[in-house]
């Protein structure tokens, strides 16, 4: 077994072993289960399902990040996106009132046009095409926009009229427990304990148990009905004129948050080699292949996400960590309570937490900080790019929307100051398409 897996998965030349992969593996599922529950409350708005819906997103998570473990050999973990459901559920379905199976159409054609673009091998070239400070500027940022996720599910960052944020109520129990959780994780870490995050996020459970914070819901269920979304997509209705835009924007969107995401949690993780990401072009088939699958099975656009970076934190290299996140997917059909508990709410006053898994991703946000001394400061053509896209991701909760600033203000500053021609082509072209974007909004 062991040398089947080296072979699958060359173990030794990525510096890691089953074990790691496996801690890598449980630890990023164990920051993601909340999607599970999130992503049918969204898509009910709709009219579908809410049970079917649960069942859809196990399965498109399990067998995306599956997919992207054995074609691509990296541990991003792939799931319904964040964002991607409210644009699907408030502004497709609700706003504009498409039916929900019109919109599965939509997102079915732009995965499909996704995927021929894989195909035909473009995306290692992109990644390639993003100069270095702004690929360290998206880890950054990317860092920052999951501590800030992190602070607020946590409640130490709260709504606050006049000023956008502001400090919690640093006596309340669920704040009490997420300081606990970063305090051990930090220790832990400064011991040099493996499986630190993890250890944190597990002992934060049990001591919410107790104060009535974290609820145990129990271990065993049955997994609800998929026929009710299972090949409901509308495809022939989604090529009315009015939905075109609406499949760019869906093209436009998964795109660049897994394109910023591979970037992202590539960095810190040493994935990069001589600005390229290798086997990019297979990575993102697999995750253009995740939408597709998503929208037949039931379930909005599916891609990779930035938690796994929580995985790579704690040692995943490969995609042998993918191999088991994807059966905590699948099982959860089975243990949905258990996952409920782990990743689950807690209301306290007019706020929604999710105390426990507030921890990892504060400590996340800290690791992917790391590669910010390698951006040049001292040239402003790199510096304020660099700047915009790592301060926009976080304030706007968006990784398209830092890429966009970055992107545009590189390639006008490098114009404007007569060194037009270190900027790849792509860049411009984006650049152009960024803009346009906008205007169309």
């Amino acid at each position: 077994m062991r040398n089947f897996l080296e072979r699958l998965f060359h173990l030794s030349e990525r510096q890691t072993s089953v074990k790691n992969e496996a801690l890598g593996g449980v630890t990023t599922f164990m920051t993601m289960p909340y999607i599970i529950f999130v992503q049918p409350a969204i898509l009910s708005q709709t009219g579908m399902d809410r049970g079917a819906v649960m069942v859809a997103t196990c399965l498109s998570s399990a067998l995306a990040t599956l997919l992207m473990g054995l074609l691509a050999n990296y541990p991003f973990a792939q799931a319904p996106y964040m964002g991607h459901n409210i644009f699907f559920a408030v502004v497709v379905c609700g706003v504009m009132g498409y039916p929900w199976q019109v919109a599965l159409g939509a997102i079915f054609i732009s995965g499909t046009i996704l995927t021929l673009f894989s195909l035909i091998g473009v995306w290692e070239g992109l990644v390639a095409a993003v100069p270095s400070s702004l690929k360290n500027a998206i880890s950054v940022g990317i860092g920052l926009l999951i501590a800030l996720v992190g602070l607020e599910y946590g409640g130490l960052v709260v709504d606050t009229p006049g000023v956008l944020v502001g400090i919690g109520d640093l006596t309340s129990r669920p704040v009490l427990l997420v300081l606990f959780g970063i305090a051990l994780t930090a220790c832990l870490m400064a011991l040099k304990i493996k499986g630190a995050i993890l250890l944190g996020l597990l002992a934060t459970s049990l001591i919410g148990l107790p104060l009535k914070i974290v609820r145990y819901h129990g271990l065993f269920s049955f997994p609800p009905n998929l026929e009710p979304t299972l090949l409901k997509l509308d495809i022939a209705g989604a090529f009315q004129a009015g939905l075109l835009t609406i499949i760019f924007v869906f093209f436009f969107l998964d795109l660049f948050d897994s394109v910023g995401t591979f970037i992202g949690v590539s960095a810190p993780a040493g994935f990069i080699k001589d600005g390229r990401l290798p086997g990019a072009n297979k990575a993102m088939l697999a995750d253009s292949l995740a939408t597709v699958a998503g929208s037949l099975l039931g379930t909005s656009t599916v891609g990779s996400y930035i938690e796994s970076s929580t995985g790579i934190a704690q040692g995943a290299r490969t995609g042998l960590a993918n191999v088991f996140t994807s059966f905590l997917f699948l099982i959860s059909l089975f243990f949905s309570p258990l996952a409920e508990m782990i990743g689950g709410e807690y209301t306290y006053g007019n706020l929604v937490l999710r105390p426990v898994i507030a921890p990892p991703l504060i400590i996340v946000g800290y690791l992917m900080m790391k590669v910010v001394t390698q951006i040049n400061w001292d040239d402003l053509t790199e510096a304020i790019p660099a700047f915009l896209t790592i301060i926009i991701m976080p304030m706007t909760i968006s990784i398209t929307d830092g890429i966009t600033f970055g992107f545009i203000s590189y390639s006008l500053l490098k114009l404007v100051s007569g060194r037009g021609r270190e900027v790849h082509w792509i860049i411009y072209l984006f650049s152009i398409l960024f803009i346009i974007r906008y205007v169309l909004q």
